[in-house]
């Protein structure tokens, strides 16, 4: 249990920074709408993140059901913060100034933030699988289908600009979320 605590803390840093620097971003575009020209579709990204930040650091808590704790899993672990804060950060640019906006920026830099979530899903399923058979079994159904379409969609949406996928493809994946909320953790959600 104490290698679970020293592990959880040192991954809360990493994540607690990514939801700093959201949060730093939000409150950034409240400040300066005028500024920042909302784009809908990454501010939706940005609401699927804040989600997925939340649920990772629920789903952690599962870490405490492994018996032996090694520096492997340990490295693992931190590089799924690392994952993590990396997609924070690529919501959000230090500066705006060699874009017209948050569309230009976030297609711009599309290809980065749908590799890393991709890589945060594959990496999710490895993160699933060191917490054991029983944590994949409660999953269900719902986790692996989500993985699925989520994968695919990272994959089609790294490669296109169309307005109407990545609108799509936003909805599609905060509507799995909160099922998966609902389907995974009921009246504990």
């Amino acid at each position: 249990m104490e290698k679970f605590t020293h592990v959880r803390i040192v991954m809360g840093m990493i994540v607690s920074l990514g939801l700093t620097h959201m949060l730093k971003g939000l409150s950034s575009v409240i400040q300066h709408p005028s500024k920042s020209n909302i784009y809908p579709i990454h501010m939706a990204w940005v609401a699927s993140t804040v989600l997925y930040i939340l649920q990772f650091w629920w789903w952690e808590f599962s870490l405490r059901e492994i018996p032996v704790w090694t520096f492997g899993i340990y490295l693992y672990l931190i590089f799924y913060a690392f994952i993590i804060y990396l997609l924070c950060a690529m919501l959000f640019p230090d500066s705006l100034r060699e874009y017209k906006d948050f569309r230009d920026y976030f297609l711009s830099r599309r290809a980065w933030f749908f590799g890393l979530l991709l890589a945060g899903s594959v990496i999710d399923i490895g993160d699933s699988l060191i917490k054991g058979e029983l944590h994949i079994a409660h999953l269900g159904d719902l986790y692996w289908v989500k993985t699925a379409v989520v994968g695919i969609g990272c994959l089609i949406a790294m490669r296109t600009r169309n307005q109407i996928f990545h609108a799509s493809f936003v909805a599609l994946n905060l509507a799995m979320q909160v099922m998966f909320v609902f389907d995974s953790y009921g009246s504990d959600a």
